[in-house]
């Protein structure tokens, strides 16, 4: 019953509340983002969503028009606090999560939910292997699992095996706890960033992440 309807209907009712505080945060930051470079104050990421449809993840830009694709040695994406990539207010978005919020309007479109596995690019769906695909058997989330206890401190395979968990555990209870969690993580800037296995893969000028 959870899974089918409560959850979706928590997510309806808490992102219209939060409605207005993304407001706030456009007209005080949007300026800023577009001022430092003349650049869009939104990146508009292809994502994988539930059942493996592609969809558009709303962000606020933390990067620099036209930065380049760099990705780790696993594939997923490249994030260090000393990006070159990034903008002055793009670290600060990035290390507040602010650059998040815009996928309130994801949660009331039907992409996302507040809480589940962060979703990945789609060309990431070629590279899952065994039970890694169980993955898109739910909405992505604004946070989950690995982003409350983990953040971005663990590789990109070991954050799937941690989706497949809260997957099998999903559960109203675990979905506090991580949305609990989750508001420490944040306000203590805990882990981040990404600390080895960090390679570039590639250089695709307009891309940012």
């Amino acid at each position: 019953m959870y899974k089918r309807f409560v959850k979706r209907l928590l997510d309806l009712v808490l992102s219209v509340i939060a409605l207005p505080f993304l407001l706030i945060i456009l007209v005080i930051i949007g300026p800023i983002i577009y001022f430092e470079d003349k650049g869009p104050i939104f990146y508009n990421a292809p994502r994988l969503g539930k059942d493996g449809k592609v969809f558009k993840m709303y962000k606020l830009r933390s990067m620099k028009v036209n930065a380049p694709d760099i990705r780790n040695e696993d594939g997923s994406t490249f994030n260090s606090e000393d990006d070159p990539r990034l903008t002055k207010i793009g670290k600060f978005i990035r290390k507040t999560s602010l650059d998040e919020t815009p996928q309130i309007l994801n949660i009331i479109r039907g992409d996302m939910s507040i809480i589940g596995p962060r979703p990945d690019l789609p060309e990431h769906r070629r590279l899952y292997e065994g039970n890694e695909e169980r993955k898109l058997e739910v909405r992505p989330g604004i946070t989950g699992f690995n982003q409350a206890f983990y953040r971005n401190s663990v590789p990109w395979k070991e954050r799937i095996q941690h989706d497949i968990y809260y997957i099998d555990n999903l559960s109203l209870g675990l979905d506090i706890k991580i949305l609990f969690k989750t508001v420490v993580s944040v306000l203590r800037h805990e882990d981040i960033y990404v600390t080895n296995n960090r390679v570039e893969a590639g250089n695709k000028a307009g891309i940012n992440m």
